[in-house]
Protein backbone atom coordinates (compact mmCIF):
# COMPACT_ATOMS: atom_id res chain seq x y z
CA UNK A 1 0.00 0.00 0.00
CA UNK A 2 1.14 3.29 -0.66
CA UNK A 3 -0.41 6.79 0.33
CA UNK A 4 -0.84 8.06 -3.50
CA UNK A 5 -2.89 4.95 -4.26
CA UNK A 6 -6.31 6.55 -4.08
CA UNK A 7 -4.78 9.66 -6.89
CA UNK A 8 -3.44 6.26 -8.97
CA UNK A 9 -6.62 5.10 -9.34
CA UNK A 10 -8.30 8.73 -9.71
CA UNK A 11 -6.00 9.06 -12.33
CA UNK A 12 -6.29 5.68 -14.13
CA UNK A 13 -10.31 5.91 -14.01
CA UNK A 14 -10.35 9.16 -15.58
CA UNK A 15 -7.59 8.26 -17.75
CA UNK A 16 -9.60 5.01 -19.70
CA UNK A 17 -12.32 7.22 -19.65
CA UNK A 18 -10.72 9.05 -22.24
CA UNK A 19 -10.61 6.45 -25.21
CA UNK A 20 -14.21 5.73 -24.35
CA UNK A 21 -15.77 8.93 -24.77
CA UNK A 22 -13.68 9.18 -28.00
CA UNK A 23 -11.40 12.40 -27.26
CA UNK A 24 -8.11 10.69 -27.71
CA UNK A 25 -6.40 8.69 -30.62
CA UNK A 26 -3.21 6.53 -29.71
CA UNK A 27 -1.83 8.23 -26.74
CA UNK A 28 -2.52 11.91 -27.45
CA UNK A 29 -3.95 12.73 -23.96
CA UNK A 30 -3.53 12.25 -20.44
CA UNK A 31 -5.27 12.90 -17.43
CA UNK A 32 -3.56 14.02 -13.83
CA UNK A 33 -5.31 13.45 -10.28
CA UNK A 34 -4.10 15.98 -7.05
CA UNK A 35 -3.69 15.22 -3.82
CA UNK A 36 -3.60 19.10 -2.57
CA UNK A 37 -2.43 17.80 1.07
CA UNK A 38 -0.16 16.03 -0.28
CA UNK A 39 1.25 18.82 -2.33
CA UNK A 40 1.29 15.73 -5.33
CA UNK A 41 -0.41 14.86 -8.30
CA UNK A 42 -0.79 10.91 -10.16
CA UNK A 43 -0.32 11.40 -13.93
CA UNK A 44 -0.36 9.26 -16.71
CA UNK A 45 3.06 7.65 -18.08
CA UNK A 46 4.18 8.91 -21.40
CA UNK A 47 3.74 6.81 -24.50
CA UNK A 48 1.91 4.08 -22.88
CA UNK A 49 -1.40 2.89 -24.44
CA UNK A 50 -4.54 2.99 -22.98
CA UNK A 51 -4.80 -0.68 -22.85
CA UNK A 52 -1.67 -1.64 -21.41
CA UNK A 53 -2.42 1.25 -18.34
CA UNK A 54 -2.94 0.22 -14.64
CA UNK A 55 -2.83 2.16 -11.36
CA UNK A 56 0.28 0.88 -10.50
CA UNK A 57 1.80 2.49 -13.36
CA UNK A 58 0.31 6.56 -12.66
CA UNK A 59 3.67 8.38 -11.85
CA UNK A 60 3.52 10.56 -8.77
CA UNK A 61 4.60 14.23 -9.16
CA UNK A 62 5.17 16.99 -7.24
CA UNK A 63 4.22 20.81 -7.88
CA UNK A 64 7.21 21.71 -9.50
CA UNK A 65 7.46 18.60 -11.84
CA UNK A 66 9.43 16.14 -10.06
CA UNK A 67 8.97 12.55 -10.20
CA UNK A 68 8.19 11.41 -6.34
CA UNK A 69 7.36 7.83 -7.09
CA UNK A 70 7.04 5.73 -9.89
CA UNK A 71 9.09 3.39 -12.38
CA UNK A 72 8.18 5.12 -15.54
CA UNK A 73 8.29 8.67 -17.00
CA UNK A 74 5.59 10.74 -16.66
CA UNK A 75 3.62 12.51 -19.88
CA UNK A 76 5.35 15.25 -21.33
CA UNK A 77 2.97 17.30 -20.87
CA UNK A 78 3.31 16.74 -17.00
CA UNK A 79 4.94 20.21 -16.70
CA UNK A 80 1.87 22.40 -17.91
CA UNK A 81 -0.32 20.26 -15.44
CA UNK A 82 2.21 21.22 -12.39
CA UNK A 83 2.61 24.97 -13.37
CA UNK A 84 -1.67 24.75 -13.38
CA UNK A 85 -1.58 23.24 -9.95
CA UNK A 86 1.03 25.40 -8.54
CA UNK A 87 -0.56 28.28 -9.75
CA UNK A 88 -4.20 27.56 -9.27
CA UNK A 89 -5.35 26.19 -6.06
CA UNK A 90 -8.72 24.78 -6.36
CA UNK A 91 -8.26 22.64 -9.25
CA UNK A 92 -7.50 18.88 -8.29
CA UNK A 93 -7.63 17.59 -12.24
CA UNK A 94 -6.42 18.33 -15.43
CA UNK A 95 -7.37 16.74 -18.76
CA UNK A 96 -5.23 17.59 -22.02
CA UNK A 97 -6.19 15.98 -24.79
CA UNK A 98 -6.08 16.69 -29.43
CA UNK A 99 -10.09 15.38 -29.41
CA UNK A 100 -10.88 16.57 -33.52
CA UNK A 101 -13.25 19.39 -33.16
CA UNK A 102 -11.50 21.29 -30.28
CA UNK A 103 -8.39 20.86 -31.64
CA UNK A 104 -9.52 22.16 -34.91
CA UNK A 105 -10.75 25.71 -33.24
CA UNK A 106 -7.16 25.45 -31.74
CA UNK A 107 -5.58 25.41 -34.86
CA UNK A 108 -7.75 27.91 -36.35
CA UNK A 109 -6.91 30.19 -33.41
CA UNK A 110 -10.27 30.74 -32.80
CA UNK A 111 -12.36 30.96 -29.54
CA UNK A 112 -15.84 28.82 -29.93
CA UNK A 113 -18.90 31.61 -29.94
CA UNK A 114 -21.28 30.89 -27.60
CA UNK A 115 -24.08 29.78 -29.53
CA UNK A 116 -26.68 27.81 -28.11
CA UNK A 117 -27.90 26.74 -24.81
CA UNK A 118 -25.50 23.59 -24.51
CA UNK A 119 -22.97 25.92 -24.40
CA UNK A 120 -24.83 27.90 -22.08
CA UNK A 121 -25.54 25.76 -19.50
CA UNK A 122 -21.20 25.21 -18.68
CA UNK A 123 -20.19 28.82 -19.23
CA UNK A 124 -21.46 32.08 -19.86
CA UNK A 125 -18.49 33.31 -22.10
CA UNK A 126 -16.76 31.95 -25.52
CA UNK A 127 -14.45 29.36 -24.99
CA UNK A 128 -11.28 30.89 -24.94
CA UNK A 129 -8.90 30.30 -27.57
CA UNK A 130 -5.05 31.38 -26.11
CA UNK A 131 -2.67 32.90 -28.84
CA UNK A 132 -0.06 30.43 -30.36
CA UNK A 133 3.28 30.66 -27.66
CA UNK A 134 6.27 33.03 -28.70
CA UNK A 135 9.03 31.77 -30.78
CA UNK A 136 11.06 32.35 -27.05
CA UNK A 137 8.60 30.65 -24.79
CA UNK A 138 8.80 27.14 -27.32
CA UNK A 139 12.46 27.35 -27.55
CA UNK A 140 12.22 27.29 -23.76
CA UNK A 141 11.06 25.29 -21.14
CA UNK A 142 8.08 24.04 -23.56
CA UNK A 143 5.51 22.42 -21.68
CA UNK A 144 6.54 24.45 -18.20
CA UNK A 145 5.53 28.11 -20.50
CA UNK A 146 2.35 26.44 -22.14
CA UNK A 147 1.13 26.47 -18.28
CA UNK A 148 2.02 29.92 -18.01
CA UNK A 149 0.40 30.70 -21.67
CA UNK A 150 -2.46 29.75 -20.48
CA UNK A 151 -2.88 31.81 -16.45
CA UNK A 152 -1.36 34.85 -18.79
CA UNK A 153 -4.20 34.67 -21.10
CA UNK A 154 -6.72 34.06 -18.22
CA UNK A 155 -5.03 36.81 -17.10
CA UNK A 156 -5.37 39.45 -19.45
CA UNK A 157 -8.76 38.18 -20.66
CA UNK A 158 -10.42 38.47 -16.73
CA UNK A 159 -11.32 35.42 -17.26
CA UNK A 160 -11.83 32.84 -13.80
CA UNK A 161 -10.50 29.65 -13.77
CA UNK A 162 -12.98 28.49 -11.16
CA UNK A 163 -15.77 29.13 -13.58
CA UNK A 164 -13.95 28.85 -17.17
CA UNK A 165 -12.79 25.55 -16.67
CA UNK A 166 -11.35 24.84 -19.96
CA UNK A 167 -9.18 26.51 -22.90
CA UNK A 168 -7.89 26.13 -26.59
CA UNK A 169 -4.06 26.39 -27.06
CA UNK A 170 -3.38 28.32 -30.40
CA UNK A 171 -2.36 25.72 -33.05
CA UNK A 172 -1.78 23.29 -30.41
CA UNK A 173 -4.91 21.51 -28.66
CA UNK A 174 -7.37 22.02 -25.86
CA UNK A 175 -6.61 21.93 -21.86
CA UNK A 176 -9.35 21.21 -19.26
CA UNK A 177 -9.89 21.18 -15.25
CA UNK A 178 -11.61 20.88 -12.47
CA UNK A 179 -12.07 19.83 -8.67
CA UNK A 180 -11.54 16.30 -9.21
CA UNK A 181 -10.00 14.31 -12.53
CA UNK A 182 -13.68 13.02 -12.95
CA UNK A 183 -15.03 16.67 -13.34
CA UNK A 184 -12.15 17.50 -15.85
CA UNK A 185 -13.12 14.91 -18.17
CA UNK A 186 -16.64 15.82 -18.48
CA UNK A 187 -15.13 19.22 -19.24
CA UNK A 188 -13.26 17.76 -21.88
CA UNK A 189 -16.67 15.85 -23.34
CA UNK A 190 -18.75 19.24 -23.19
CA UNK A 191 -15.81 21.17 -24.88
CA UNK A 192 -15.19 18.34 -27.53
CA UNK A 193 -18.95 18.06 -28.23
CA UNK A 194 -19.66 22.09 -27.79
CA UNK A 195 -17.12 22.13 -30.62
CA UNK A 196 -18.44 20.35 -33.33
CA UNK A 197 -21.74 22.32 -32.69
CA UNK A 198 -20.22 25.23 -33.32
CA UNK A 199 -19.10 24.37 -36.59
CA UNK A 200 -22.00 22.65 -37.79
CA UNK A 201 -23.63 25.92 -36.47
CA UNK A 202 -21.31 28.00 -39.03
CA UNK A 203 -21.73 25.91 -41.64
CA UNK A 204 -25.16 25.66 -41.38
CA UNK A 205 -25.54 29.32 -41.08
CA UNK A 206 -22.30 31.39 -41.39
CA UNK A 207 -23.90 34.43 -39.92
CA UNK A 208 -25.49 32.69 -37.18
CA UNK A 209 -26.25 35.17 -34.14
CA UNK A 210 -24.84 34.32 -30.72
CA UNK A 211 -27.07 33.09 -28.59
CA UNK A 212 -28.87 36.36 -26.57
CA UNK A 213 -27.95 37.48 -22.86
CA UNK A 214 -31.26 36.43 -21.74
CA UNK A 215 -30.88 32.67 -22.76
CA UNK A 216 -27.42 32.49 -21.58
CA UNK A 217 -28.07 33.99 -17.72
CA UNK A 218 -31.40 31.92 -18.38
CA UNK A 219 -29.21 28.17 -18.92
CA UNK A 220 -26.34 28.92 -16.42
CA UNK A 221 -28.26 29.96 -13.15
CA UNK A 222 -30.53 27.17 -13.68
CA UNK A 223 -27.67 24.82 -13.50
CA UNK A 224 -25.14 27.20 -11.11
CA UNK A 225 -26.90 30.21 -9.93
CA UNK A 226 -28.23 30.30 -6.48
CA UNK A 227 -31.75 29.59 -7.46
CA UNK A 228 -30.61 26.34 -9.26
CA UNK A 229 -32.99 23.83 -10.26
CA UNK A 230 -31.09 21.23 -12.74
CA UNK A 231 -30.84 18.33 -11.38
CA UNK A 232 -31.56 16.40 -7.78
Amino acid sequence: MSKYDHIRLSAYNANMQLPKLGLVLFTFGNVSAADRELGVFAIKPSGVPYEDLSPEKMVIVDFDGNTIEGGLRPSSDTKTHAVLYKHWEDISGIVHTHSTYATAWAQSQRSIPIFGTTHADHLTVDIPCAPPMSDEMIKGNYEYETGFQIMDYFKEQGLDYKEVEMVLVGNHAPFTWGKTAEKAVYNSAVLETVAQMALLTEQINNNAPRLKDALIKKHYERKHGPDSYYGQ
